[in-house]
């Protein structure tokens, strides 16, 4: 543990993804793909958040919406002076909406990125000097040993953005499931969820007219020539998203225009014309479908908030008291 002014650093040492291999197996899979977790290099970062001002994409406006419009009655349910913990917490900036209200006793956000936490926890810190800061660089997707939490203290798990909806469904399950031990009996989840809807719309939330989704989604390869020695030629690639109905979920692929050899550093990948390279899924559910999926982590539902339009929906769950 590191102390650094206000805030409390605990380093779980968590270790790195390796770009190379598990894009190597990636692309040497039947259905090609890249794990979505390697679009944020700084330039996939700052896209991201491009595409989330776009018009054409919702989810982060409505849930930032949902939560400012019902912060008052989040508090009151949840209570004040809970410990609140936030999984890929990223710039900490959606905590925002809730710390003046909720009045933690202490938040602890959790990444993977050691140098990107500690300075957004810094900065978080400096901007709420009411506040006990506690970061932990950990993997959140396996289980977590918060032992320096106080432990009078109820604990709430915040995770927003429908990132959620970034995980196979039974790999969701077994977050939450992981969430909940970590909360213990009587500690909560606070969670934005995206909600099924015309598929018109969420074909267009993927493909903005700006091709600014197109130009992240084409990042990853461009990332891959610079970190991975790869030849890959943008020109000869074409986003593809759409809408998957029968599997509830958009799919982004990176579409072949030819057929094609592309290497990465001495690894030949061949590609054949119109066949995709598979670069992220995003789930959508209904409001029980979801709360289905939770209560098999060890959930129970106790409310949710949508939106007027229900594009989109914030859930607060507990793990039932022993």
């Amino acid at each position: 543990m590191q102390s650094s002014q206000a805030i409390q650093f605990y380093d779980y040492h968590p270790e790195p993804s390796d770009f190379f291999s598990e894009v190597i197996e990636g692309l040497s899979d039947k259905q090609k793909y890249i794990p979505p977790k390697f679009f944020y290099d700084r330039t996939g970062s700052e896209l991201f958040e491009a595409i989330c001002e776009t018009k054409e994409y919702y989810p982060t406006r409505t849930e930032q919406a949902i939560l400012q419009d019902n912060v008052k009655e989040i508090a009151h349910i949840i209570g004040r002076n809970c410990v609140l913990l936030e999984p890929g917490s990223g710039n900490c900036e959606k905590v925002r909406l809730l710390l003046d209200v909720i009045k933690p006793s202490a938040y602890v956000p959790m990444d993977i990125s050691r140098i990107h936490l500690k300075n957004a926890a810094q900065c978080l810190s400096e901007e709420y000097p009411w506040l006990d800061v506690l970061a932990a660089c950990v993997d959140f997707t396996k289980p977590l040993d918060l032992s320096f939490c106080p432990d009078n203290r109820k604990k709430i798990a915040f995770f927003p953005g429908s990132s959620i909806g970034n995980f196979e469904p039974s790999e969701a399950i077994q977050f939450m499931s992981h969430v909940a031990d970590t909360v213990e009996p009587g500690g909560g989840m606070l969670i934005g969820v995206d909600l099924k809807k015309d598929r018109h719309i969420l074909d267009a939330a993927y493909n903005d007219k700006a091709g600014i989704t197109a130009r992240f989604n084409l990042n990853i390869l461009d990332r891959i020539n610079h970190e991975l020695n790869g030849n890959f030629d943008l020109d000869n690639f074409e986003h593809y998203a759409f809408y998957n109905e029968l599997k509830g979920r958009v799919e982004m692929h990176l579409r072949s225009m030819e057929s094609q050899q592309v290497t990465v550093d001495n690894t030949q990948i061949n590609l054949d014309k119109n066949e995709t390279i598979h670069t992220e899924n995003s789930y959508k559910y209904t409001i029980d479908e979801f709360q289905s999926m939770a209560e098999k982590a060890g959930f129970e539902p106790v409310y949710v908030w949508t939106d007027p339009q229900n594009l989109f929906s914030v859930h607060y769950f507990e793990v039932p008291a022993s």
